[in-house]
């Protein structure tokens, strides 16, 4: 019986070491997308999270933080039953929203979210009075004071002072901060003397009672 010497083995052929080689390529290439996506994520969540840090503290501009008075300014002719209308005030950059309810009564918002500053959209289907409703993370507020029913955003919307002339003209004449009332936010605006302000008739500390005092 012969015994036949085990033959060496053959040198790898060159297609085996491309195979090779390209497979190599491609696990160093998906552990960079890998390590690229990660950094992408970890961008974008951080960026959110400081945008809404943000957002909750007042770093950022708010809705009605001016203190002077804005202009006045007609932003519609009519405003229906049911009907909402977006319009910008008191600045170009600042969205806002008014609302007639089906009782007739009207009502001006920020239509900024108070969460991350989405958006606020009107939804008149949405119970008796319709509702104020954030898309981004279901933030929703009620038509008719603007505070916060359901959702995480941590104020109430802040408000847009409307007013409504014999012919059905609609005009801003002022803003209020969240959890302001119209009447507070109107008075801070324009001076304390005004008719239905707490200094009327005192002589508060309004811009027209130091002004007279001034003169005097």
């Amino acid at each position: 019986m012969s015994v036949t010497d085990p033959q060496p083995p053959a040198p790898d052929a060159p297609g085996d070491a491309a195979q090779e080689a390209l497979h190599d390529r491609i696990a160093a290439d998906s552990l960079t997308t890998r390590r690229d996506c990660l950094r992408i994520v970890a961008t974008v969540s951080g960026g959110l999270a400081v945008g809404g840090v943000a957002v909750a503290s007042g770093i950022l501009h708010r809705h009605g933080d001016s203190e002077g008075a804005p202009e006045v300014r007609k932003i519609a002719d009519r405003i229906e039953r049911g009907e909402s209308l977006a319009f910008r005030y008191p600045g170009e950059e600042d969205r806002a929203i008014a609302v007639r309810m089906e009782d007739g009564t009207l009502a001006g918002y920020s239509a900024v979210c108070t969460h991350l500053a989405c958006a606020v959209l009107w939804r008149n289907d949405r119970g008796s009075e319709g509702e104020l409703y954030c898309p981004c993370h279901e933030g929703v507020f009620d038509a008719r004071t603007g505070e916060v029913t359901a959702g995480p955003p941590p104020r109430g919307l802040p408000k847009v002072i409307l007013v409504e002339q014999v012919d059905g003209s609609v005009w801003a004449i002022g803003t209020a901060r969240s959890g302001e009332s119209a009447l507070e936010g109107f008075c801070r605006q324009n001076g304390d003397d005004r008719p239905g302000c707490p200094g009327f008739g005192a002589g508060g500390p309004g811009r027209k009672a130091t002004e007279r005092s001034e003169r005097t």
